[in-house]
């Protein structure tokens, strides 16, 4: 698993708006500026190899909790694997 999630923090156009049309009527919507919005980008991706050169890979776009998740989802793939009765057996 591989985490590539990158997380921004700025002031929203919406903010920036209010901002310019409240300036005009009182100082107070300068407030608006204090506004934040965080902004989610990249991937995480998840690489799953098996026997005889197999593999897959998913990428899930980046969320809040979807690096969270996926680490739950691969510690549950690797403990119903390390349960499984051996190939063959």
């Amino acid at each position: 698993m591989q985490d590539s999630t990158q997380v921004t923090e700025g002031i929203p156009a919406v903010a920036i708006v209010l901002a310019i049309l409240f300036f005009i009527f009182c100082l107070l919507g300068l407030l608006f500026l204090l506004m934040k919005e965080k902004r989610y980008t990249g991937f995480v991706t998840i690489t799953v190899t098996g026997p005889g050169g197999l593999y897959h890979t998913v990428q899930f776009p980046a969320a809040q909790q979807t690096g969270a998740w996926a680490n739950d989802m691969v510690g549950r793939a690797r403990a119903i694997a390390a349960s499984a009765p051996p190939v063959g057996a």
